[in-house]
């Protein structure tokens, strides 16, 4: 099985910044495994229903590092949405 060069990388993560995608190489994981680790992100609920085991190993690396972009993104989403309205 062939390694995740930087394209596949490109490609497969939007918003992903050069030390992700370092990081993501670095685990030496095949563009399988990276999308192994996306399905699971995108909706665990059903693999676990499919009797998957939960993730392990490379494809575990890669979830950790995928759930670092999207917890970001979720903050970059509320820090653009302006102050929270005042409590009275």
């Amino acid at each position: 099985m062939r390694r995740l060069s930087r394209d596949d990388v490109i490609k497969a993560v939007s918003g992903a910044d050069d030390v992700t995608i370092a990081e993501i190489i670095g685990t030496g994981a095949t563009i399988e495994e990276l999308a192994e680790a996306q399905a699971w992100l995108a909706n665990d609920e059903p693999m676990i229903n499919d009797l998957r085991p939960l993730a392990h190993g490379r494809v575990r690396e890669l979830v950790d590092i995928l759930s670092e972009i999207d917890e970001g993104g979720d903050e970059d989403d509320a820090a653009d949405s302006g102050p929270a309205p005042a409590i009275s």
